[in-house]
């Protein structure tokens, strides 16, 4: 990926209470950004070890005026969108985001790989079933929309933007292994490990916010070590 630019120099991390938003916020400390983090309220306690050096900003992410107070004077914007509920929060999310941040910001974003880029993105029969599944079930106990990540996605893609959508696989926790290595489509055989250590996939999302060669690309990334990714390194 390309070298870190002068102009990053303040970033907003969407989702911050969360693991992978706790990685990304870490990811960025060590760059020496200014981090400015978004939680919702009930969450701000799961940032007590970082609030010293960061500033919290709490609040639903899918209210446009909270998002608007913190991704001002943000270079950069890193965003997880999660479909919590019923009420359109990954599309909202993402559309007060697209909103409010600075227009040349560089926006990253992440899902999961259900989220389709194009018809080259491929899947199998088990793995559709289990989408489906779980979207049914989420739905039912109103827990979960996966559904509005399809449409944050949506409005993503359209967006005249400077957007990447990272698309993660199966996620586990250790040691970092490097960064993820990545394919335009789901269904790559470099893909095939379909695992990526959590702080991985929160250290994609940080360097893709300096390599100008993934703005507008919805990059599927598995973690550098999995059998895929050992087997194909030389084709990515």
């Amino acid at each position: 990926m390309s070298s870190e630019p002068e102009r990053m120099r303040k970033v907003c991390v969407v989702g911050a209470s969360g693991k992978l938003g706790q990685y990304m916020v870490q990811h960025c400390l060590d760059r020496g950004y200014e981090v400015v983090g978004v939680c919702r309220e009930r969450s701000v306690g799961k940032l007590a070890a970082l609030a010293d050096r960061i500033t919290i900003v709490p609040g639903d992410t899918n209210d446009p005026e909270v998002i608007r107070r913190a991704v001002a004077g943000c270079e950069g914007v890193l965003t997880v969108l999660v479909p919590w509920g019923m009420r359109q929060y990954s599309s909202g999310t993402a559309q007060a985001v697209l909103d409010h941040a600075a227009p040349d910001a560089r926006l990253v974003f992440s899902c999961g790989w259900h989220v389709r880029r194009d018809a080259r993105d491929r899947y199998s029969w088990k793995f559709r079933t289990l989408v489906l599944t779980i979207t049914k079930l989420a739905r039912v106990l109103r827990l979960l929309d996966v559904n509005d990540q399809l449409e944050a996605a949506r409005r993503i893609f359209a967006a005249d933007r400077r957007w990447t959508l990272v698309r993660g696989s199966d996620l586990e926790e250790g040691k970092s292994q490097g960064l993820p290595v990545w394919s335009r489509h789901v269904g790559d055989p470099v893909l095939a490990g379909n695992m990526t250590r959590r702080v991985d996939f929160a250290l994609f999302m940080v360097e893709a916010l300096t390599d100008d060669t993934l703005v507008h690309e919805a990059p599927a990334i598995v973690g550098r070590l999995t059998t895929g990714a050992l087997a194909h390194t030389d084709d990515c």
